[in-house]
């Protein structure tokens, strides 16, 4: 079964510090050119192992084949230089120097171009930013985050306040009563309506007289 965790990273070869790498040139450069390019096939083996690319172990394979052919064709030399012509030495000596201008050149470019696009070394302390998840994990988490996004946004269902029984029930406000003073005016005005009626009564009894 497959989970929906990440998968786990393959560990990867650390880079080396600018120090090493180039105590590792210059050594395998002065090697190559104090064997006369006869052992150039030593920095090609290390640039074959580093990058681990077809082209460079196809590489390292001329190089090896064309030192074999140098150490064979100065062991066919005589030992007397003075008997050597001169189109024998020429040769040898372009041989020489083609092999080593080319195994050098070729060794440092393709080297130092391999560790750059690996980038600068992270320093000490610096935060390991998380691996984005792979194309299949990322069909897996689809539908898994889909079903719980739901679950996270349900509104909670809210809940009733119980009343407290240790605190005194609040009463509501009494209504204050009306005061007494609109009171006393109705009652005046009830008796002025009183007299007023009596007065026109009155009256009328004096006129049928």
């Amino acid at each position: 079964m497959h989970g929906y965790g990440p998968m786990p990273q393959q560990p990867t070869t650390p880079r080396p510090s600018p120090a090493t790498l180039t105590t590792v040139r210059v050594i395998l450069v002065a090697l190559t050119v104090l064997s006369c390019g006869l052992l150039g096939w030593a920095p090609m083996l290390r640039l074959a192992i580093v990058t681990r690319r077809p082209r460079d172990w196809f590489l390292l394979v001329v190089v090896l084949a064309l030192n074999i052919g140098l150490f064979a064709f100065i062991m066919a030399t005589p030992d007397d230089p003075d008997q050597m012509s001169d189109a024998a030495a020429l040769f040898m000596m372009l041989w020489i120097l083609g092999l080593l201008a080319g195994v050098i050149t070729y060794y440092l470019y393709a080297e130092i171009r391999h560790y750059n696009t690996l980038g600068a070394p992270a320093p000490y302390g610096t935060p390991v930013h998380p691996v984005p998840p792979l194309p299949y994990q990322q069909q897996h988490l689809a539908p898994h985050q889909q079903h719980q996004r739901p679950q996270q946004h349900q509104p909670q269902p809210q809940q009733h306040q119980q009343p407290n029984p240790y605190t005194a029930p609040t009463t509501p406000p009494t209504p204050t009563p009306a005061p007494q003073r609109l009171d006393q005016v109705r009652a005046e005005l009830d008796e002025l309506s009183d007299y007023l009626r009596k007065e026109n009564k009155d009256s009328r009894d004096g006129e049928g007289r």
